[in-house]
């Protein structure tokens, strides 16, 4: 079982066998979007889904409140929502010491590409697109580049972010987060639990991210396939456990509702109700991101590359605020280019 960000590597290396979709009991019942996830750039599968989650916005509720301010219709409502949250005392203490948006801006494992990609779609802009029998570069469309100048105001201008924001990975965004020192965190449904535990439940909400620029909701889908490694002696038990894991009575194992370890985070059954079986009504605002706004990663032979070399072209315009986007973002595609030629996806 690993994510589905993986599976071009694990396609590429040769680690992994191909998958019968239609020859994979319940397959009918996994939703196609899981199903897509399980694709690699050939159009084979190469996993039997299991677990899927998409990204929402969990936003301090009493600060919103003390702030005046309406559930954000818009990014950049949402932006001026987080620019209230570090200029207005939300919390109350006389300090100017709260950040607004609270943004995983690391290049260790692609983070920034990880969170923007949520953004980017929803301002109209892309990393790659479809070309040919292939993609290329779109990271310095006029979209695009709208989308990364408003990111990099976010940190240079208006600073709504948490300080080192260019640095943090997961780890200590959460922490950034719980701790009330932000206010506005785009995150996955594994947090909540968490979260509600070390910050208490009723002091934030869970909102799905709303239309940006493009005038469509986006948000990153992801998940995890159960792969079925290419070499055993025993591929028979290998399909039985990935139908088994996908099935209703192993994807309610998975939700942890007895020993509260979450494996399955959105069920990729359609016939189980995830929120339902938790009896918390949240968990639907992620199931309904993921079936209408879900948007899973390009199926390039390896995207985990491809996000990589962008979040490291993003970190440097937030980084170094005088560099200029459009520059910037021209080299950046062509870096992306190179390595879609290299991949050989390039269209």
């Amino acid at each position: 079982m690993n994510d589905t960000g993986q599976l071009g590597n694990a396609v590429t290396q040769g680690l992994v066998r191909e998958v019968d979709r239609e020859g994979t009991a319940g397959s009918g019942d996994i939703a196609d979007r899981a199903w897509e996830a399980a694709q690699g750039y050939d159009g084979k599968y190469y996993g039997v889904p299991f677990n899927s989650q998409a990204f929402a916005l969990l936003i301090r509720k009493d600060w919103r409140e003390k702030v005046g301010a309406d559930v954000p219709s818009s990014w950049d409502e949402l932006i001026q929502l987080a620019a209230a949250f570090t200029n207005d005392d939300p919390d109350g203490n006389g300090k100017k010491d709260t950040a607004g948006m609270v943004v995983p801006g690391s290049t260790t494992r692609g983070y920034l590409t990880w969170w923007f990609s949520t953004m980017l779609w929803s301002e109209g802009g892309d990393f790659v697109k479809k070309q040919g029998d292939g993609y290329t570069a779109a990271v310095d469309d006029p979209a695009s580049v709208k989308a990364v100048e408003k990111l990099q105001a976010m940190f240079c201008d208006s600073k709504v972010v948490q300080p080192g924001a260019s640095t943090a990975d997961s780890a200590t965004t959460h922490t950034v987060f719980e701790s009330g020192k932000g206010g506005i965190y785009l995150t996955g449904p594994y947090m909540l639990p968490r979260f509600d535990g070390s910050l208490g439940k009723d002091m934030y909400e869970v909102v799905a991210a709303p239309p940006g620029a493009g005038g469509e909701a986006a948000a990153l889908a992801e998940g995890e396939n159960v792969y079925l490694m290419a070499g055993s002696g025993n591929e028979k038990g290998q399909q039985a456990f990935a139908e088994f894991a996908a099935s209703p009575a192993g994807q309610k194992i998975g939700l942890g509702l007895e020993n509260g370890g979450i494996i399955v985070r959105l069920p990729v059954n359609t016939t189980v109700d995830g929120a339902a079986e938790r009896k918390d009504p949240r968990w639907d605002v992620f199931q309904k991101v993921y079936d209408e706004h879900g948007r899973n990663a390009p199926a390039l032979p390896n995207w985990a590359t491809v996000r990589q070399i962008s979040s490291e072209g993003l970190n440097g315009v937030v980084s170094e605020c005088s560099r200029d986007v459009a520059g910037a973002m021209g080299e950046l595609a062509d870096e992306i280019d190179a390595e879609l030629e290299k991949q050989g996806a390039k269209g």
